[in-house]
């Protein structure tokens, strides 16, 4: 039966030649394959009959070395196909998971999860499927082999064939439910752990370890169960396979002795008689790469699941002068909002928790689309959050992260940033790596602001991307924001009043909803604006 994913893992084969290499190099190794058994054949009643024949040993060598050599060569171009059609499906999902934005519907160990198990195991389509095409090949060339030697033995080995079939259908309807519940189960997993790492220092204060290790684990049972099956299956295949060769190869031992006595046969066609019917029932001791491929297609299954997620359209960003919102809403959390910044202003967002200042400011970088209205606005975002995400290899190049910055220019964003007095007195200075580097919040803070000043950008948009800074070093950072970004529009979400009066702007907002514009001292003699700082006190 056919799964979502499988269109996925046909674009997997055919978008590189590289399969096709592959293929010529298997037909080459199993030709020779399948000519063995009748050359050793001829080696056997060679020497059987106290006569040297060089011609029988040399196409004996010649044979085996193709196999040997084919084998070498295969394993060298299955490890490289892998590896690429696993990077092609990794930057595909990872490219579609950035464009769903946050928060996504999948969650981030989840995600994390399909990155890298599921697409790990669907990079190895390439490889399952030929093993498997081989050994099927190989299965019917053996056959006909059997039938050159004596349509006796084929017919005899014939009778198998229903069962081998059976058993192989089975199988993998048996594994396929199996399979996919444990992918499924591996990733509720891995979603749940992430959690609970990321929320690791509330726990430990919380004194709730054990309990949140039971709700980390609690679909362990269900990932045992899952597993349990697949290796019930596995284990009943395998032993069924490992009555069903020996018989057939006895009846056709016994088929084979009798050619011998009526003279149709020699001793060398008996012992190739005996590797072509292990070679025909080669697909029944393929069960364990029929496992991987039903893994394979519950892996593809769940990346297609991400994949086929339409992307939420983004906003109409219009060609402006600062910036414009024209009856913006975005459900649930902006209501008709329409204000205009104009360009190289200071804009503060306030309002008290819950009123949408994030989810403007994530409007106004581009990062969340609307579900009504349009965005005009000008030139590139630089986006600061309030807990970045620091990415890179080194400190420096977490502060360059995304852009071709030099180091001066990396240097330069982080004095404008306040936080270059303290990256020299780190160990390596800016080459100190990011997981050696003891960062407080502010820093890190300061360090993600950097990364948004090296970008050279029209718009700069703080979402409490100074939070943790004292009021004082806030101000530095602002007064060097002025220097180093002169006449760019700076849009700054802040729950400080001392902010929201160096702003040439302040957009308020109340559940939703645009309250009001105007400087900070116009709009203090509002009681429910001066509410916002000072929690109604």
């Amino acid at each position: 039966m056919a799964k979502p994913g499988d269109t996925l893992l046909f674009s997997t084969v055919r978008r590189d030649f590289r399969p096709w290499l592959l293929l010529l190099n298997a037909a080459v190794a199993t030709t020779g394959g399948l000519l063995l058994p009748t050359a050793l054949a001829g080696a056997v009643d060679m020497a059987l009959s106290g006569k040297f024949v060089l011609v029988t040993v040399l196409w004996l060598l010649l044979l085996a070395a193709t196999e040997i050599v084919g084998d070498a060569i295969g394993i060298v171009l299955a490890a490289s196909i892998t590896a690429r059609a696993t990077a092609w499906l990794r930057k595909r999902l990872s490219r579609h998971l950035l464009a769903l934005g946050h928060p996504s519907r999948f969650a981030a160990g989840d995600a994390v999860s399909r990155l890298t198990g599921d697409c790990g195991n669907a990079g190895g389509i390439v490889v399952t499927l030929l093993a498997l095409t081989v050994t099927a090949v190989s299965s019917v060339g053996a056959v006909v082999a059997l039938a050159l030697l004596d349509w006796r033995l084929a017919a005899v080995f014939a009778v198998s064939v229903p069962l081998a079939m059976f058993l192989v259908r089975s199988h993998m309807q048996l594994t396929a439910d199996d399979v996919l519940a444990y992918q499924q189960v591996s990733g509720e997993i891995s979603a749940r752990l992430l959690d609970a790492v990321a929320g690791r220092h509330t726990i430990a204060a919380a004194g709730i370890a054990d309990r949140e290790s039971e709700r980390v684990l609690q679909p362990l049972p269900r990932l045992a169960a899952a597993g349990a099956g697949m290796w019930r299956t596995q284990a009943k295949m395998m032993w069924r396979a490992g009555l069903l060769l020996p018989a057939v190869e006895l009846a056709v031992l016994v088929a084979a002795g009798f050619g011998i006595l009526e003279g149709r046969l020699t001793t060398g066609d008996v012992l190739a008689a005996l590797g072509y019917t292990a070679l025909g029932m080669g697909i029944v001791g393929q069960m364990p790469q029929l496992t991987v491929l039903e893994r394979t297609r519950a892996s593809a299954t769940r990346i297609a699941e991400v994949l086929d997620t339409p992307v939420p359209p983004r906003p109409e960003l219009l060609p402006s002068t600062g910036i414009e919102l024209r009856n913006v809403s975005v459900d649930g959390a902006l209501h008709d909002v329409s204000l205009t910044i104009p360009g190289g202003a200071f804009a503060a967002v306030v309002g008290s928790s819950g009123a949408g200042k994030s989810t403007l400011a994530a409007v106004l970088g581009g990062l969340s689309a609307v579900d009504n209205g349009t965005v005009a606005r000008e030139g590139a975002v630089g986006y600061a959050f309030e807990r970045p995400a620091l990415l890179g290899t080194t400190i420096g190049r977490s502060i360059g992260y995304g852009t071709a910055a030099d180091d001066a220019q990396v240097r330069d964003a982080a004095v404008a940033a306040q936080v270059h007095d303290v990256l020299i007195r780190l160990p390596q200075g800016y080459d100190t790596p990011l997981a050696d580097a003891p960062l407080s919040g502010g820093e890190a803070q300061r360090i993600g602001l950097a990364r948004a000043i090296v970008r050279d950008p029209e718009v700069l948009v703080l979402d409490d991307a100074t939070a943790s800074l004292d009021t004082v070093t806030e101000a530095k950072v602002d007064a060097a924001l002025t220097t180093a970004l002169p006449g760019r529009t700076r849009v700054v979400v802040t729950h400080r009043p001392a902010t929201a009066a160096r702003a040439d702007v302040v957009v308020w907002l109340e559940k939703g909803r645009l309250r009001g514009t105007g400087t900070h001292q116009e709009l203090w003699d509002h009681e429910d604006y001066r509410a916002v700082f000072t929690g109604g006190e």
